[in-house]
């Protein structure tokens, strides 16, 4: 396993560069890639920058230039249902590009010439990211967030959805919009702006994702405020917990395999 880890923002991404092993800086495509290990496996994190394509650009280098076999991209977003709250986390099943519309020629939002308008996320990978993300707000929120922050942000009882996370270049930040797509898209939890690039090329090279967000604001006319405090005080914590989580947990099970290879042998 080599884990690709994107992320749009730097902020988001700082701690777990800070505590790679025996990393390695390498600037490829106006992008710095850093080589390493976390916790044990092989890793390799970069910037996306803001947008699909930036995020699609970064993705298909992770593969095709760094050779990794897994990618979870994490960051934050935006709320587009009423129970998913800031602070909450939100793990993708599937992912849907929402600005897209090539109607009449194909649906609105299939992309065309795939026949998709939903890519779906790797089940197994999801699913750690879900059981990272639970074992985070049960074992390590208290400690991990300063008490002031949570109290700015009322994280008092953060909970993790799974479902439709819906990407777009655009920046939702107004409430009749969060309206029109929570209304056009059944079972919409979030909005954001590179999830669903980076799941679209993944579809098409073969290769296992998961897209885990934290929730920052609730897409309306308010979604600015404190975006950046949030981001370093609170996001970058969750992804640092949450990552680390993941690699240990891949980590045990690659080692429980090999201890099971070598007993049958």
């Amino acid at each position: 396993m080599r884990l690709g880890i994107i992320s749009a923002l730097h902020e988001e991404q700082q701690g777990l560069v800070e505590a790679m092993q025996s990393p390695t800086k390498l600037t490829h495509a106006m992008r710095e890639v850093w080589v390493g290990q976390l916790w044990e496996i092989d890793a390799v994190c970069v910037l996306s920058r803001i947008g699909k394509v930036a995020a699609a650009m970064t993705a298909t280098l992770l593969v095709e230039k760094f050779g990794v076999t897994h990618i979870v991209f994490t960051g934050v977003a935006g709320s587009a249902d009423p129970s998913v709250r800031v602070g909450d986390i939100v793990v993708a099943e599937s992912l849907l590009q929402h600005d897209m519309d090539a109607s009449p020629l194909f649906p609105r939002y299939e992309v065309p010439l795939t026949g998709l308008t939903h890519f779906p996320s790797d089940r197994r990978l999801a699913l750690q990211l879900a059981e990272a993300g639970q074992a985070f707000l049960q074992h390590d929120l208290q400690h991990a967030i300063d008490g002031v922050e949570r109290n700015a942000f009322a994280l008092q009882a953060p909970r993790l959805h799974r479902g439709l996370i819906a990407s777009a270049d655009q920046f939702v930040g107004s409430r009749e919009r969060i309206r029109a797509l929570s209304g056009a898209l059944p079972g919409l939890l979030a909005v954001e702006m590179e999830g669903a690039a980076v799941a679209q090329v993944c579809v098409e090279l073969g290769v296992p994702f998961g897209v885990i967000r934290t929730i920052s604001d609730n897409a309306n006319e308010n979604a600015a405020t404190d975006f950046m405090r949030f981001v370093k005080s609170v996001a970058a914590q969750y992804a640092f917990h949450i990552v680390r989580r993941l690699c240990l947990a891949a980590g045990i099970g690659a080692a429980v395999q090999a201890s099971s290879v070598s007993a049958a042998t």
